[in-house]
C-alpha cells in the first residue's frame, strides 16, 4: 500500500511562500511527516520560524483536557511558546504581529467538539485582522471524508467545543473544513492549504498507511476517534464518558447501573456495526474517579456501518430511561452559561427531552442532508 504524503510532507514544493518571511507554527505533537519528523524542527531548519503558539493540551502535548496553558519557552527550540487555550484564545495583535505567515498543523479527529477547530478558526480571524497569511497543512480525517451524522449546530449555543453551525461528523479534511471556515462564516482570510497526496474521500486513517499520533490524550486510539464523535455527549452529564481510563469514549457508565441490563438493551436495539458488552471501570480521574463505575463498553464490528452520532445518542437516551432520577444533565458553569450538553448537541432538545429518539434522529437526519450539500463545495480531494 503506498503511503498518503501529508501538508508537511509536501513542504519543499511551498518555500517560495516563506522567503524572506517570519513564520509562526500552531501545532502540538500530531505535527510531524510521515517520518516522524517534528514540523517544529522542520519548519526551524526550512524557514525562519520565530514562535510557536499552542493549544489544549499544550504543544507537546503535556496538558490534561480542560487545564489551562500558559505562555512559556520550549525547551528544545528556545522559541516562545503562545497560549491559544483559556483567556486568549484568539491570537492578539501583540502576538503576532512580528509574523509574515501563521502555519496550522494539527491532525483533527472528525468531530465538531474538537477545540482545535476552533483555535483554527479564531487564528484564522486574527490573521484577516492583522493582514497575515494563514497556511494549513493538511491532514487527513480520521473517520472518513464521505460520511456526515448529527446535526448542525444552532448558533445560539457555540461555544469553544461548537463554533460554527456544522454537523458533528463533518467528513472534511482540516484543510477543507478552514477553506469552508473562510467562506461559509466569513472570515477572508488569506488562506493557504498545502494538500494531500494520494488520499482518498473513502480512507479511514489506517488506509493511509500514516503513523497514528494520539490527537489528544483522551483519544488513544482510532476505535476512540470514531466513537468520539456520538459519546463525547456524556460530557454534559452525571454519566462517566470513560475519561481516566484505558477506554475513553469507549466505556460509558456509573456506579448505580446494571451492565447487562444496559447491554442487553442496546443490542435488542439491533443498530448497525455495533456490539455492547457488560463492562466495569473504575476511572482514576474525572467523573466517578476511584468508584467502580457499571456500563458498557462500545464495540465496533464494522467501521462502514457504524453510526457513532446515532449510537452515542441511542445510548444516552437508554440510559437516562434506567438511570431515573438518578440521572442528570450537569449545570451551566457560570450563571450566563448554558448546559454543557446544549454546548455538546448544540442545541437544547436533548436536555429538554420533549422529543423521542426517532423524531431527534429524523430531525437531525434532515440537517445531514443540509450540510452534505454545503460541505461538498469544499472538497479538494
Amino acid at each position: 500500500m503506498s503511503r498518503v504524503k501529508l501538508g508537511i510532507d509536501n513542504i519543499d514544493k511551498y518555500l517560495d511562500i516563506f522567503e524572506n518571511k517570519t513564520v509562526g507554527l500552531i501545532t502540538n505533537p500530531t505535527g510531524i511527516d510521515s517520518n516522524f519528523n517534528s514540523t517544529i524542527d522542520l519548519l526551524k531548519e526550512k524557514t525562519n520560524l520565530v514562535a510557536l503558539y499552542s493549544p489544549e493540551h499544550g504543544v507537546r502535548g503535556d496538558i490534561q483536557a480542560g487545564e489551562k496553558v500558559d505562555n512559556y519557552i520550549d525547551e528544545k527550540t528556545g522559541l516562545n511558546v503562545y497560549s491559544l487555550y483559556g483567556k486568549n484564545k484568539k491570537p492578539s495583535y501583540d502576538i503576532i504581529k512580528d509574523l509574515d505567515v501563521l502555519v496550522f498543523d494539527i491532525q483533527d479527529v472528525g468531530s465538531r467538539f474538537y477545540t482545535y477547530l476552533y483555535t483554527m478558526a479564531y487564528a484564522m480571524e486574527s490573521c484577516k485582522e492583522f493582514n497575515k497569511i494563514f497556511m494549513v497543512l493538511d491532514r487527513p480525517n480520521p473517520i472518513g471524508g464521505e460520511k456526515i451524522e448529527g446535526n448542525i449546530l444552532d448558533i445560539n449555543y457555540k461555544s469553544f467545543i461548537g463554533l460554527y453551525p456544522i454537523t458533528q461528523r463533518y467528513g472534511l479534511t482540516i484543510g477543507e473544513l478552514a477553506l469552508l471556515f473562510n467562506k461559509e462564516f466569513k472570515i477572508g482570510c488569506d488562506l493557504r492549504i498545502i494538500k494531500l497526496e494520494g488520499w482518498k474521500r473513502w480512507m479511514y486513517f489506517e488506509d493511509t498507511n500514516l503513523p497514528w499520533i494520539m490527537p489528544s490524550p483522551n483519544i488513544p486510539t482510532m476505535d476512540t476517534a470514531l466513537v468520539y464523535s456520538g459519546t463525547c455527549i456524556f460530557e454534559g452529564t452525571n454519566i462517566s464518558e470513560g475519561r481516566g481510563t484505558t477506554k475513553p469514549f469507549e466505556v460509558i457508565g456509573s456506579p448505580w447501573l446494571n451492565a447487562y441490563r444496559i447491554a442487553e438493551e442496546m443490542n435488542k436495539m439491533s443498530l448497525p456495526g455495533v456490539k455492547f458488552r457488560p463492562a466495569y471501570f473504575t476511572p482514576t480521574f474525572s467523573k466517578h474517579s476511584g468508584d467502580l463505575c457499571k456500563g458498557v463498553q462500545i464495540h465496533i464490528t464494522s467501521r462502514k456501518e457504524f453510526k457513532p452520532v446515532i449510537t452515542g445518542l441511542s445510548l444516552l437516551f437508554k440510559i437516562r430511561e434506567e438511570s431515573k432520577e438518578k440521572f442528570k444533565f450537569i449545570p451551566p458553569y457560570t450563571k450566563e452559561g448554558k448546559h454543557m450538553i446544549d454546548y455538546n448537541t448544540g442545541g437544547s432538545y436533548v436536555r429538554e427531552g420533549k422529543t423521542t429518539l426517532k423524531e431527534l434522529i429524523a430531525m437531525w437526519n434532515e440537517d445531514k442532508i443540509r450540510f452534505a450539500s454545503i460541505k461538498e463545495r469544499y472538497h479538494i480531494y
